[in-house]
């Protein structure tokens, strides 16, 4: 039987978490000798390269001094919540990644508490030892007093800290004077964290999450829970909702490095990949073929946000994506809902080209929308709504817990913002320079906040949130006070026009773009919308020859990115989303028609 460790690896986004599995594969020798090795290896998709978070759990095992240790990245965003609790299941302990400077972050906190409850021993590592003005003591501190706060019990309390900087690959006990590699890390996890029980009797393993090939189709991975798995054995899966059906394992993987290997048989306590079974979710059970025990199924938090996905039907649809109709992007979203676990679809009022997608968070549907128009989708989005639960005869609405960090000069502007929408102070520390805000905020005040927040700081805040719990409704908030600025024809915009209306708010187009009636291509100073030609083009008669005229000057576009336009859209708008543009609309194209539904 061989010496095995699961470990899984917490930390706030940003934190260096998927910088420090690179480096402990580097230790095990999973690469050959002058292999090429990509940075991040594990945040493999080009969306996490570039947000530089993770979005997927991934698995990764290496060999050390004769023990396997399974390393399992985690997501550091509450958004993906769902993927966080389902991992944490594979592991028997963790280890929990704080910046020397910055100290435990609300993320951290989140997956921490379902780490402690689940009862993972943790490690603790102050990384980034080597920033200037960090403070690895105070940091240590901090953490103990989060993990008393989330009652942990005192063995957990009894953790180790090791001190370090993965950029440049070092791991010690004392900060003051650095090593040369990481051993000092993976002794410590061989030691401390516990191997896991090895349970006989009948087999039985919950699948906590999937992997597909394109060959052999879905594959099951998960920890085994007790007894042992061989190849073509018969078992029974157990489903969620009760049901039971008998079926065969085809094939066993273990994890060995990046990849699979074959197996014949996984003992209890080791993580594989099951292949060869048909119908089977995550949080089902594989179990023994004659008298099946079922495990107790995974919990996972219920979303909190929705909105309205529809098909392109603007009057440049097709031009760019491959994947226009309705049927498509119904196919892409079962498909997701078979991996992605918090999210939910459901049709809207029997229309046949309209979803409900509900989501933990704008970030979580965010990243939805963002890979489909990767992959060649073409589709428009609706304003984000919460969900609003009825409690004890109660309309009750999402609570999130707000943390924003800010220079001083700039907390009051910021308190001032958070409680026009509904927020409440809760606590305010001062750290240096630097002021730690925290509030209880409904979640509807935080679509759009983030732009605002940014812009009144200029650019220096920087602000977490994670989902608390439901509380009676809080009023009415204003969101967006601007109107939209909205083209009256189709054609091409010219700098001509847009010079001489500029004076009428910001644009959102470039000259020489195309344009289509009812799309929003600016937004107005006043608070009401305004119909605009941009499409109008310089006379040419005798008297106004080319040249006679004052050359335009005009300002840059404003840019959104794909969060910004989803905050920023009002309730009679939808963003339209295409593989090559990204551009804000009226539902109701014809001014003409909006004015009379408006009226009524």
């Amino acid at each position: 039987m061989q010496d095995i460790r699961n470990v899984a690896i917490i930390a706030h986004v940003d934190h260096g978490k998927t910088t420090l599995v690179d480096k402990m594969m580097l230790a095990g020798n999973l690469f050959r000798e002058g292999q090429k090795v990509e940075e991040q290896v594990l945040d493999n998709n080009d969306l996490e390269r570039e947000r530089g978070i993770t979005i997927l759990s991934k698995n990764v095992s290496i060999d050390w001094k004769g023990t396997k240790i399974n390393i399992i990245d985690t997501p550091g965003h509450s958004d993906f919540g769902g993927e966080v609790e389902r991992v944490l299941n594979m592991a028997d302990g963790c280890i929990l990644l704080v910046d020397a400077f910055e100290g435990p972050m609300p993320q951290t906190r989140f997956v921490l508490q379902k780490a402690l409850q689940i009862g993972l021993k943790p490690i603790v590592v102050v990384n980034k030892v080597d920033k200037p003005n960090c403070r690895p003591e105070e940091v240590y501190e901090m953490v103990f007093d989060l993990m008393f706060s989330l009652n942990a019990t005192e063995d957990q309390l009894d953790f180790p800290v090791v001190y370090g900087s993965a950029k440049n690959g070092w791991m010690g006990e004392d900060y003051k004077t650095p090593t040369t590699d990481i051993t000092y890390l993976l002794d410590k996890i061989v030691e401390v964290i516990p191997a896991p029980k090895v349970l006989e009797g009948t087999p039985q393993m919950l699948i906590t999450s999937l992997d597909y090939s394109n060959y052999t189709g879905r594959i099951a991975v998960g920890r085994v829970h007790r007894g042992t798995l061989k190849e073509g054995m018969n078992v029974t899966i157990a489903h969620r909702d009760g049901s039971q059906e008998k079926t065969k394992i085809k094939e066993l993987h273990t994890f060995v490095g990046m990849g699979h290997q074959k197996t014949s048989e996984v003992q209890s306590g080791d993580i594989c990949a099951i292949i060869g079974l048909e119908n089977f979710e995550i949080g089902d059970t594989i179990c023994d073929y004659d008298n099946p025990e079922p495990l107790p199924p995974i919990a996972i938090d219920e979303p909190t946000m929705s909105m309205l996905f529809t098909i392109n039907d603007s009057p440049f649809f097709g031009k760019e994506g491959k994947f226009v109709t309705s049927r498509h992007i119904n196919e892409r979203l079962q498909k997701e809902l078979e991996k992605n676990l918090a999210l939910r679809v459901a049709p809207f009022e029997d229309s046949t080209d309209k979803w409900l997608v509900s989501g933990r968070g704008v970030l979580h549907l965010s990243v939805l929308i963002e890979t489909m128009r990767r992959e060649g989708y073409e589709l428009q989005v609706g304003q984000p709504q919460v969900i609003y639960k009825e409690i004890d005869g109660e309309k009750c609405e999402p609570i999130e817990d707000l943390t924003i960090n800010v220079p001083e000069i700039y907390s009051s502007k910021m308190i001032d913002m958070v409680t026009r929408r509904k927020g409440e102070m809760i606590s305010m520390e001062t750290q240096g320079d630097r002021v730690n805000i925290e509030f209880d905020i409904p979640s509807r005040g935080i679509i759009g906040l983030r732009t605002n927040v940014l812009t009144a700081s200029q650019g220096e805040a920087i602000m977490a949130h994670r989902f608390k719990e439901y509380q009676p409704f809080k009023g009415e908030i204003v969101r967006r006070v601007n109107g939209s600025m909205i083209a009256m024809e189709t054609g091409t915009a010219y700098a001509y026009s847009i010079d001489k209306l500029q004076d009428r708010g910001k644009f959102f187009i470039d000259p020489g773009e195309e344009v289509y009636a009812g799309e929003v291509v600016g937004e107005h100073v006043h608070d009401n919308d305004l119909v605009i030609n941009v499409t109008k083009a310089k006379q040419l008669t005798n008297t106004r020859a080319s040249g006679s005229d004052d050359k335009a000057h005009i300002v840059p576009r404003t840019v959104l990115s794909l969060e910004e336009a989803l905050e920023y859209i009002k309730a009679d708008e939808y963003v339209e989303v295409t593989p090559k543009s990204m551009r804000m609309r009226k539902i109701v194209l014809d001014h003409l028609e909006r004015k009379r539904l408006n009226k009524e």
